[in-house]
């Protein structure tokens, strides 16, 4: 009751009846006395009765927001901010000062936990984790997270000696996740939970009320319930331990990978491709010939490929920041790259890459050249070196060996600093390939303008540079006249090609005084039909 005299909406925990108190027999749940006749007393369960541990085990059905302990569970998107029935009643409840606090926590990752204070909750205490996003081909990974998540939980809960902790259930179906495989894994880690009726029915399983109870729950239980805290165990996935690790053997064993393995290795992913570790450790002693590390590289690639085949990258599709166009003078496929749609800050950088992969795979099989539009971009913009590193090592060889030119459009002096530094020191096969475009009429020596889609913020930027540079063309001149004569007529036969403007009126820009950057007047306007 509150000071007036009105019932609060809070709920003690110390009135809700524990889970030694629950009748077995409702809610669907089994009887264990069919069960207890058909197996032999001398079985034993990894979850055995213990009177004292469901004691302590509530099952509440409600809004955890409303518990009165020492702490609540919120479960959140890594932002923190997500929008789900339960985060919001604890954003309800707890005021905005919650807010204002997870600001300053900058995010959480996934499978981690973080603790604010309650503000206004009964609850001290509100802990913050993120659960995983279930796919079905990465369910160990799912797993793993999802542990990880009540794990620390309860870390926390232990190291601030909390008496007691409501938990929500951590993987919403926001997530995706299935009700019963999380249950599964918020059980099997020793937690005391609260949650809706799926824990009701397998709640008995790793908290029997009784022995009969825990005979009978033994068959139920799944094949695989993780190691004595619940962990997933994956055998592929354990450490791999040899003595001495860092010297040679005495007897050479000549260039196959998979001879004298012994126990190590010896699971079939081993036999297929040798041991992983021991590959490793010849490429850093240098003893790995050079067409099993690009036969390694290969098979690193695909994976990436696979995986860039697989992904929904729609999202990095609309920034429309690769695309190909036409082919340059000598027919090679032209790539071009606009840095300014390139949000590095608000994308997901592996996206990013996958994406590339999934679009440059088929163009590099043959000869072909890449165009880069570093105008108006901003430090937003301008990718990380060693993102670009690891895009250079994973690539596959063709990639490298197809490129035959890279044009650095309107660079500035940082970025022709920062590409000499990068071609230098990390990728110096590059550097005789890349070339520092100022403006658009160089870039036309090697690509003719109907073979390149320019974006139009490209060439205002490039216009206004050059007539910044000298007095404004005279636009009457006898240049001028013959090609708005030659093409006028070309203009008016086909109304849509009025967008093509801008050409025209950015070529009249695009003659010295001395005569055009092209050659021949008449040579260009015969190009400038393909151009209409």
């Amino acid at each position: 009751m509150d000071p007036l005299g009105a019932r609060s909406q809070f709920v003690e925990v110390q009135n809700l009846p524990t889970w030694d108190q629950c009748d077995g027999e409702e809610e669907g749940e089994a009887s264990p006395r069919d069960e207890v006749d058909r197996l032999d007393g001398s079985c034993l369960s990894p979850f055995p009765f213990r009177e004292d541990i469901n004691r302590k085990i509530v099952l509440f059905k409600g809004d955890v927001a409303l518990l009165n302990c020492t702490a609540i569970v919120n479960t959140s998107n890594e932002t923190l901010m997500d929008k789900n029935p339960i985060s919001d009643s604890i954003h309800t409840h707890a005021g905005p000062e919650l807010r204002d606090e997870l600001f300053k926590l900058k995010g959480c990752r996934t499978g981690e936990a973080k603790m604010t204070e309650g503000f206004r909750l009964a609850a001290r205490f509100i802990v913050h984790t993120v659960g995983p996003k279930y796919k079905a081909r990465y369910r160990t990974a799912a797993e793993s997270s999802l542990y990880s998540c009540y794990r620390n939980v309860l870390q926390l809960a232990k190291e601030h000696a909390m008496v007691s902790v409501g938990v929500c259930v951590i993987s919403t179906a926001k997530r995706g996740y299935p009700p019963e495989e999380a249950t599964h894994i918020a059980l099997s880690t020793s937690l005391h939970t609260s949650a809706k009726s799926m824990y009701r029915k397998l709640l008995p399983l790793y908290y029997p009320r009784s022995r009969a109870e825990e005979l009978s729950s033994l068959p139920l239980l799944p094949a695989d319930v993780g190691n004595r805290e619940g962990e997933p165990v994956v055998p592929e996935r354990q450490i791999r331990i040899t003595e001495k690790p860092g010297s040679l053997p005495d007897d050479r064993e000549g260039s196959g990978l998979g001879l004298g393995l012994g126990p190590v290795g010896s699971h079939a992913f081993a036999r297929m491709e040798g041991d992983v570790d021991k590959q490793r450790k010849q490429v850093l002693q240098r003893q790995l010939s050079e067409a099993a590390q690009h036969k390694q590289h290969e098979r690193n690639y695909n994976r990436w490929l696979f995986k860039a085949r697989a992904e929904d990258l729609s999202d990095i599709a609309a920034l429309k920041a690769l695309y190909q166009t036409g082919v340059d003078m000598c027919g090679r496929t032209v790539m071009v790259v606009v840095g300014r749609n390139i949000p590095v800050m608000q994308i997901d950088m592996e996206k990013a890459l996958l994406y590339f992969i999934h679009v440059m795979d088929h163009i590099t099989v043959k000869e072909y050249v890449m165009v880069y539009f570093h105008t108006l971009t901003g430090e937003h913009n301008h990718l990380d070196t060693d993102f670009l590193k690891k895009l250079y090592d994973i690539v596959d060889a063709k990639f490298k060996k197809n490129l035959c030119a890279f044009y650095f459009v309107h660079p500035t002096f940082r970025s022709k600093v920062s590409t000499w530094f990068f071609t230098t020191f990390s990728v110096p096969g590059m550097k005789e390939k890349v070339h520092h475009v100022e403006t658009l009429q160089q870039l036309f020596r090697c690509i003719l303008p109907e073979q390149i889609d320019i974006p139009p913020f490209v060439l205002e930027y490039d216009t206004r540079v050059r007539l910044r540079g000298g007095a404004p063309p005279n636009l009457h001149t006898p240049l001028t006249t013959k090609l708005s004569s030659f093409l006028a007529p070309k203009l008016r036969e086909n109304r849509t090609c009025a967008q093509k403007v801008v050409w025209l009126r950015y070529c009249e820009h695009a003659f010295t005084p001395t005569g055009p950057v092209w050659g021949n007047v008449d040579e260009w306007c015969v190009g400038g039909v393909g151009v209409i």
